[in-house]
């Protein structure tokens, strides 16, 4: 062999497996099925230390599935509509399809380098009209479900960015995108009803949970849903025939609602106000409060702000007057933008009571006080006894709620039901780089589906994009002037398009029948892939792409397009790239490039470095130190197969050695197969790449010793051949999923023709692993005394009373008295002697 030249071995494997099309892969109903995905990439132009990480864990459990006989797919692909592509477009006086298509290829080369082991004729990119033309007919099948809406709602605008936003793509009230900030906005759009569907989201975290996702994900995603049990109640207006509809977790404090409380942005605190005095006062309350960020609107420790809107409200269990208010602290996107207060029994309540003179009544008497409603600057929230509730005086706790829910139910002024903080999502963009709505608006028949056989509605490239990224859809004649469907009078279309969400809510299912022009995937591809059983991505996905992924996965099952419970079945969040105590980034000055790394030490290097340097739940600290120790340790396996490969390419022998073998070629072998143990254990069950790798390093020294002995002989037998022969194969195929090129190249030196990337995962041997022999320590009062070599299968007894005659313990022991022998089975000897 020669030395290890990395540079010629990974360009020899990458042009073998594509030519060979070695990870090609197409349904088998006679073979086990494992979907292996990670999220796919952003095209942003190169990619990044963080890439690497999240596919070289992916490639390593692909690679190790198709070992274990599993029919794998890895698919790759681009998720490549969105605004960076446009403000890139914008800045360089570009197009963001040219862009997006030169960042592609870039990023294909650089993935391509690392030898991951992807079926290419499966890649997809959402930009391209094959793709979105599905988009399309979602939109189209969740309109005939009834799950999509027009109206005019609060919006967040992000004015940098131009556009709407949904409530999960506000992060600290500031864009997802640009970090620019968010206002408040009224505005008309597009909406899917995942409300809808916010009991069977919730109700399936169940199961997620049994697949063990990770706690984090189903809290997020817990927490967002945010499913509150209580009772919605109406609250008339005085001499109006509107009525407030609130949502309280706590309907057995009604009799104690002193006052309502509107969000500014809810469309009765204009509406009441007007003709009154407090008109000109609620303008201004409103036009000030639209400039906050909801995060100090709601903090618990910034000031309460309101306004009188000059209305009253009737109490529907006193028949009393309410003042009807608006307060900074209620917002519209949270229930029903309208609370009930009762300061007695509320914190912030009782804050905003005292600080505008609010009546303040007590409606729940703790057991062990009495409350003073005059005095008290403390609101008591917890459970009680009913006071001043007419017939519910003296209930407590869930049989009041139970009690005042009947009630309202049987006068028909309200009922218990369950809330959700999960609001509709909004998918309307004002952005040109993203799908088509696939709607017409017409005069005469008004919104107007795109018939199916119309699709898909092309987006067009020769157009020229705003200063600001304002869409040239608008001004373009085949959208302003298009016959209507179902009429034939002309009509426009509409000119937002999708939130690119849509593109990733469903990507999955489309690998699974990437070149079906009849369908988005075909229904025996789809229910013999999916789901995904291993995805692998980010924790900051938790919220924005896995949500909309479940909803959608949801809404097709019912619509019978798939028949799994669940989009994904495990989940993997890896940790982030530190490098100098921050994550990677341009910012900060610290990123590597990928291919500095692979031009230096090679892929292999690069994949190992990125699974050794630490589990893959946890972040990395990227170390150069560390990337030179793995190849070192690369070409450490190089040599030493190198060594041995003279002698492992004459052996003969098919049958296993006997039991009289020397005693050094005994360990070799229960060192073999303890490793085949401590790998397949740490990949199938614990996904800890690092030690799995620490193991087929320990083999790699074991090796280094045994070949000093090996050296001095002369002549070897066949049966001993063939025990390093296993050592050094089982090496490499434990390698192989880590560091793929050089395995595939020793492997066929070892005169191997068949891939080792389709060679059977070794099994291990459990009778070779159990030590014939034990080392055990004796301890005189926790103090190490000496050491034994036993019989693993000794009795308690025995070691006992071996211990006690050993010659250094009864020098230690000697004029004490043996008060107690603690034993360790296979490890230690404790004597307490005194």
């Amino acid at each position: 062999m020669q030395d290890y030249d990395f540079k010629s071995i990974e360009a020899k494997w990458q042009k073998t497996w594509e030519e060979d099309k070695t990870f090609r892969v197409e349904r088998d109903p006679a073979r086990k099925k494992f979907y292996l995905l990670e999220m796919f990439p952003y095209p942003s132009g190169r990619i990044h230390m963080g890439h690497v990480r999240n596919y070289a864990i992916g490639d390593a459990i692909a690679r190790f599935k198709r070992m274990q006989g599993f029919n794998v797919l890895h698919p790759i692909g681009w998720d490549a509509f969105g605004m960076p592509a446009e403000n890139a477009a914008i800045k360089n006086k570009s197009h963001p399809a040219k862009w997006t298509f030169e960042n592609i290829r870039t990023m294909r080369e650089q993935i391509k380098k690392l030898g991951f082991s992807y079926d290419w004729d499966r890649e997809i990119a959402t930009c391209r009209p094959e793709y979105y033309r599905w988009n399309q007919w979602c939109f189209l099948q969740f309109m005939e479900k009834g799950l999509v809406d027009r109206k005019n709602a609060t919006v967040n605008w992000c004015e940098a960015c131009h556009t709407v936003l949904a409530n999960e793509q506000v992060v600290n009230d500031c864009c997802w995108r640009c970090d620019g900030p968010v206002q408040q906005k009224q505005q008309e759009g597009w909406f899917f009803r995942i409300t809808d569907y916010a009991q069977k989201l919730l109700d399936g975290l169940q199961h997620l949970a049994d697949e063990g996702w990770p706690e984090q994900v189903l809290t997020m995603q817990k927490n967002w849903i945010g499913q509150s049990h209580g009772a919605e109640v109406d609250f008339a207006i005085k001499a109006s025939n509107a009525v407030i509809k609130v949502f309280t977790t706590r309907p057995d404090t009604l009799y104690g609602a002193t006052f309502m409380v509107l969000s500014p942005e809810h469309p009765l605190t204009k509406q009441l106000s007007r003709g009154t005095d407090q008109e000109k006062n609620v303008d201004a309350f409103i036009a000030k409060i639209a400039g906050e960020d909801k995060i100090s609107r709601t903090s618990e420790t910034g000031e309460k702000q309101g306004v009188f809107t000059g209305a009253y409200a009737i109490n529907p269990l006193t028949g009393t007057e309410v003042p009807v208010w608006s307060a900074n602290f209620v917002l519209m996107e949270y229930g029903t933008g309208a609370i009930m207060s009762v300061p007695a029994h509320d914190q912030r309540d009782l804050d905003f009571a005292r600080k505008y003179g609010l009546p303040v009544k007590v409606v729940i008497q703790p057991p062990d006080a009495e409350l003073d409603e005059t005095s008290m600057t403390e609101a008591f929230s917890g459970e009680g006894s009913m006071t001043h509730s007419g017939p519910f005086d003296g209930l407590i706790g869930k049989e009041g709620i139970r009690k005042v829910c009947e009630y309202l139910e049987s006068n028909k002024i309200g009922k218990a039901t369950i809330n959700y903080k999960l609001r509709d999502w909004g998918v309307s963009r004002q952005r040109y780089w993203g799908t088509p709505i696939p709607i017409v608006h017409c005069d005469a028949c008004g919104i107007v589906p795109v018939p199916y056989d119309q699709l898909p509605i092309e987006l067009p490239l020769d157009v020229q994009l705003g200063s600001q990224g304002q869409s040239p859809l608008h001004t373009l004649e085949a959208f302003i002037n298009t016959p209507c469907p179902k009429c034939g009078q002309p009509a426009r279309r509409e000119t937002d398009t999708l939130d690119t969400f849509v593109c990733s809510s469903w990507y999955f299912d489309r690998y699974t029948s990437p070149r079906n022009d009849d369908e988005p995937f075909g229904k025996e591809d789809v229910d013999y892939w999916m789901p995904v059983d291993q995805y692998i991505g980010g924790i900051e996905h938790a919220i924005l792409h896995l949500l909309y992924s479940r909803f959608f996965h949801l809404v097709f099952r019912d619509l019978g397009h798939v028949q799994s419970p669940e989009p994904f079945k495990r989940l993997l969040t890896q940790g982030m790239v530190i490098k100098d105590g921050a994550k990677m980034s341009k910012s900060k000055g610290n990123v590597v490039d990928p291919d500095d790394i692979i031009n230096n030490y090679g892929a292999d290097t690069a994949r190992l470095f990125i699974l050794f340097a630490a589990p893959p739940v946890k972040d990395l600290d990227w170390s150069d130190q560390g990337v030179e120790g793995c190849f070192r340790f690369l070409k450490r396996v190089w040599r030493i197969c190198a060594d041995f490969l003279p002698e492992v390419q004459t052996s003969q022998s098919a049958q296993e050695p006997d039991a009289d073998q020397a005693k050094e070629l005994k360990e070799l072998r229960r060192k073999t197969h303890i490793t085949i143990k401590r790998v397949t254990e740490d990949i199938q069950n614990r996904t800890q790449f690092n030690t799995a790798i620490a193991a087929t390093m320990e083999l790699t020294n074991h090796l280094y010793a045994f070949r000093e002995g090996w050296a001095a002989s002369d002549k070897h037998a066949d049966h001993e051949k063939f025990v390093v022969k296993e050592a050094i194969e089982t090496l490499i195929l434990m390698l192989s999923p880590f560091g793929p090129h050089m395995a595939e190249e020793v492997w066929s030196l070892l005169g191997h023709v068949q891939s080792i990337g389709q060679t059977p995962w070794p099994a291990y041997d459990e009778a070779l692993i159990q030590s014939e022999e034990v080392l055990i320590v004796i301890q005189v009062n926790g103090k190490v005394r000496h050491k034994i070599t036993v019989s693993a299968d000794m009795s308690e007894e025995e070691l006992k009373s071996l211990a006690l005659k050993d010659p250094k313990i009864q020098e230690s022991i000697q004029g004490k008295e043996v008060r107690k022998i603690i034993v360790v089975p296979k490890k230690l000897i404790n004597i307490v002697a005194n």
